[in-house]
């Protein structure tokens, strides 16, 4: 509280004191009494009035303090009301009913938020799964029709299956612990899945695929962790070179095992590497293709988060490489072993 702007407002309390001692004194002065008497009593007043005025400053000064710091703890600040008693003073309660009512309109203004968000989310996710049957169906007749215009075809499926798990990971991503599944997989086959999912991208564009062997196995959700890939190798050839090469490995560092997905296209800048994670973010790069939508990348930072998955990036003019980081949990080993 701002001790000046306080004493500021009690200007006119000091006004009236003012008016009541020189009032008291001239009729004091009238009826005969001393100036000595008269000096004495006002003394006495003043004294009085300053210590029962600095006395309600600092009282007002705690609690005016303890608010503030209550609504620092806070997250949504608007539930400050909740934590307030209910003040002695009557000014002060007509500001405090004044708050409650803003709480509840704003909690209300939220349910409806939230329930509208949810509703949508859920339509989303329906119609997600239900557009995957024709996808399906149209992928099936392609393969069963193999000409140069079904392989086309099949690319161009290929991508709006991308599109549409994309949308359906996204929707999940706030509340991923719902839909996933801890246990121990393989990375191996894991990759060999993601790459498949790929097949006719990869073909497309003429991207060669070179994965070391290894049976390096982690505990995480196979879903979740093979999307992940699917976007690095989205990326990988999004943003190629000429004669573009992805190479995929693993290394054992301390307690972790690192997944990298490397590639050879044509890198990120110095400027645009700190913010490639945030959600929007295209570059450079992504502006000048104009097909980016700052959502790959940001997805899979979310994902490694509620997975616990540790992931970073280094890139220069040769390529890029993306690292997954997997804690290796040496109790479980031990206790399965």
């Amino acid at each position: 509280m701002n001790g000046k702007l306080y004493w500021k407002n009690q200007l006119s309390f000091l006004m009236f004191q003012m008016l009541c001692m020189l009032t008291l004194s001239v009729f004091l002065l009238a009826v005969g009494n001393s100036l000595d008497s008269i000096l004495l009593i006002l003394f006495t007043w003043i004294l009085i009035c300053a210590v029962f005025m600095t006395i309600a400053c600092q009282k007002r000064k705690r609690e005016m303090d303890k608010l503030l710091r209550l609504q620092e703890q806070l997250k949504e600040k608007y539930l400050i009301p909740e934590l307030m008693k209910v003040p002695e003073r009557a000014d002060d309660q007509v500001f405090y009913f004044l708050l409650k009512a803003a709480e509840k309109s704003m909690l209300e203004h939220i349910e409806v938020i939230e329930r509208e968000r949810t509703d949508y989310k859920e339509y989303i996710e329906q119609w997600i799964h239900e557009i995957k049957t024709p996808i399906t169906a149209m992928k099936l007749l392609c393969e069963n029709n193999r000409s140069p215009f079904t392989r086309e075809l099949l690319a161009e499926l290929e991508k709006t299956t991308r599109f549409t798990e994309q949308a359906l990971y996204y929707a999940r991503s706030e509340h991923t612990e719902k839909d996933y599944s801890i246990h121990e997989i393989g990375l191996f086959d894991i990759v060999h899945n993601a790459i498949a999912d790929n097949k006719y991208l990869l073909m497309k564009n003429d991207v060669a695929v070179n994965v070391r062997e290894f049976d390096d196995t982690v505990f995480s959700d196979e879903k979740w962790v093979r999307f992940i890939l699917n976007q690095l190798i989205i990326n990988a050839v999004k943003y190629r070179a000429e004669q573009p090469k992805i190479y995929i490995y693993t290394k054992q560092r301390n307690d972790q095992i690192c997944l990298f997905v490397e590639d050879n296209g044509i890198g990120i800048s110095a400027n645009d590497l700190p913010r490639v994670f945030e959600k929007g973010f295209t570059g450079e790069n992504g502006r000048a293709r104009q097909n980016a939508t700052g959502i790959g990348l940001y997805l899979c930072k979310c994902l490694c988060d509620k997975l616990g998955i540790g992931i970073d990036i280094v890139s220069d003019t040769n390529g890029t490489t993306i690292m997954l980081f997997f804690n290796i949990n040496h109790f479980i080993h031990q206790v399965q072993g």
